[in-house]
Formats: structure tokens, sequence, C-alpha cells
């Protein structure tokens, strides 16, 4: 059985996740500013300075959960907004993988999953800053995949269109934006974090380990049909 970091385990698809690789005996190590009982956990807050906590010992993979969903008119929005997207998404990514790849390499391989969002390859109104940082998570994840491939190491990125969580909670608030949101999805709902969930520990198993430097979309076909 396998050590995998979540970094945001307690909430949404990374608690999901966690579910998972538990029911299947890993041990899973949550690092957020909320604990998941289910999990170890170390108290860490993406958006801060701190160092991340030592981990002793051989992973297996690594999750970077953390999100924001940012949606405004770009006049709108400012300089702090990009920097603030920036920093959860794609800095605090890169301060895990560099706290953590040690971990991975004593292990002689393992597997990174990223998160990036439908909105990056479909052009979508009012996702600039969000769409910019992704960008920048799906450019991460092809260099980081190139550069690691010969140390067994798979990096990965899924990008899911919107999806029932605590994240988006202010866009799925009632039935009847859940439903509005669904009929915009060729496959006519939308995402739970199971859907998302299920790919990520699929991409973190040993069983797959000729899959590296992917952008893959669980997006209900929203990136690439477009319905009769």
């Amino acid at each position: 059985m396998g050590t995998y970091i979540i970094i945001g385990a307690s909430h949404g698809i990374g608690a999901a996740t966690a579910d998972n690789l538990l029911a299947a005996g890993h041990r899973v190590i949550n690092i957020a500013r909320t604990v998941n009982a289910a999990c170890e956990n170390h108290v860490w807050d993406a958006n801060s300075e701190e160092a991340l906590p030592s981990i002793e010992g051989p992973i297996s993979g690594i999750v970077y959960s953390p999100g924001s969903i940012v949606l405004k008119p770009f006049h709108r929005l400012s300089q702090e907004d990009f920097k603030a997207d920036f920093q959860l998404n794609v800095m605090g990514a890169v301060k895990t993988i560099q706290a953590y790849l040690p971990n991975l390499k004593q292990n002689g391989g393992g597997s990174i999953v990223l998160y990036s969002t439908v909105a990056v390859q479909t052009g979508m109104g009012f996702h600039a800053s969000i769409a910019s940082s992704k960008g920048a998570i799906e450019g991460l994840t092809r260099s980081l995949a190139a550069e690691l491939a010969s140390q067994q190491i798979r990096v990965n990125a899924i990008a899911p269109s919107l999806t029932n969580t605590p994240l988006a909670s202010g866009l799925l608030n009632s039935p009847e934006k859940i439903e509005a949101g669904g009929k915009r999805h060729p496959l006519g709902r939308v995402g739970e974090s199971s859907d998302v969930a299920n790919l990520t520990a699929f991409l973190l198993a040993p069983e797959n380990t000729w899959i590296t430097g992917q952008i893959i979309g669980v997006d209900g076909g929203m990136g690439s049909l477009k319905p009769a």
C-alpha cells in the first residue's frame, strides 16, 4: 500500500479522493487549513508564506487540490485578483511539489496530479483570471512530466467543468442553478466530486504507469462536444 499526500483533503474533490484511497487501504496525509478525521493531518494554508510540514519517508503520490473561482468581467478584475489566483493555484502547487519531490524520489517514482479547468482550452467569458492561472498549471504539468519522466515520476492534470463542491457553492446554491448548470453540458448535469476523484485515484494508481504529461477533461463533454 502507498502513502499519498493530498493538499486540501478536507472538502470537495480532495476529500473524495482521500475516501477512494483510504478505501483501497492506502495511507493518506491531508495538508490543509482544516482536518479530515479519516486522514493524518497537518495544518497549512496554501496562501501563507509558511513552509510546508516535513514528511519523512517515501511517498507514492501528490495531489494539489486547492482552487479558486473568481468570475468577473475583465475590466473589473484587478491586478490583485490575478496575483491571488496565481499565488493559490500555481505557486501553491510549485511549493508543494518542491517540498515533496524528494519523497517521491525516495519511492523510486510515483504520480503527481494537478487540476486545471475546462475554461483554459474552451474560451469562456469572465474567466480571464482563473484561466490564466490554470493555463500555467497545464504548462507546469507538461514541463515537469518531461523533466521527471526518467525518474519514473508521472505528472498529469485534470480539467473539470462546473463541479458540485463547496468551492462552487455560490454557483450551485439552488436546485434551479444546478439544473441550469447541467443544461450547459452535453451530458445534462454538473459534475460531482466523485467524478473527478475517480480519475485522480486512477492516475495515482501504480497500475497506470504509462500515462504522463496529459491534461484530461472531466467535463460532461463541455470542452469538446456540441450537443445535437
